[in-house]
């Protein structure tokens, strides 16, 4: 943070006094000696100056959290969750997957994430997107995880999946071993 706050605030052409007055400006005053403290990372930050920062500096809150790195080879110490390489720290804090996933079960782990962590309308997963609405929507999505949990029984994951065509699929789905139907 300590750094990139002092690499964003000279990029943007910000003396520590403008930006405390542009802050002030935006409704959430820090003095220059406190971004100064930030800067130095003798002094902690809010979740109300991160996000202030960020609209001040006109970037996201990621990109003053992170290192400006986005590569297998970085490593990143994200609290509470360890040491990530810097490429899955950026896909994390972009909504775009969960920071860990268990051993075995990626595909469960990344829908779950999208759908508590993602609004609807951003719940986009490998071209599909989860909304639901109300009863029904829940219906649907329940649905959907049966019907994914029962590809896993058989072995096949969402990358499989996509590359099968209806009739494939319906072939391999047709009848589960004691006889149902997997709809």
């Amino acid at each position: 943070m300590a750094e990139n706050l002092t690499r964003l605030r000279k990029v943007r052409g910000f003396t520590t006094r403008q930006l405390s007055g542009a802050l002030e400006r935006a409704g959430r005053p820090i003095p220059a000696s406190g971004i100064t403290r930030m800067e130095k990372a003798e002094r902690q930050v809010t979740v109300d100056e991160l996000m202030a920062l960020a609209v001040v500096l006109g970037v996201s809150p990621s990109s003053l959290l992170l290192p400006l790195q986005d590569a297998e080879d970085v490593q990143v110490e994200i609290t509470g969750g360890g040491t990530v390489r810097a490429d899955v720290a950026w896909d994390w804090a972009d909504g775009k997957r969960p920071l860990r996933t268990p051993s075995g079960d990626v595909n469960t782990a990344d829908l779950e994430y999208r759908l508590y962590g993602r609004p609807p309308g951003r719940r986009e997963a490998q071209g599909v997107v989860l909304r639901p609405r109300g009863a029904r929507g829940r219906e649907q999505v329940a649905k959907i995880r049966e019907a994914y949990r029962a590809l896993q029984s058989v072995g096949l994951d969402l990358t499989e999946l996509a590359r099968l065509d209806v009739e494939q699929f319906e072939a391999l789905m047709g009848e589960a071993d004691d006889g149902s139907r997997v709809d």
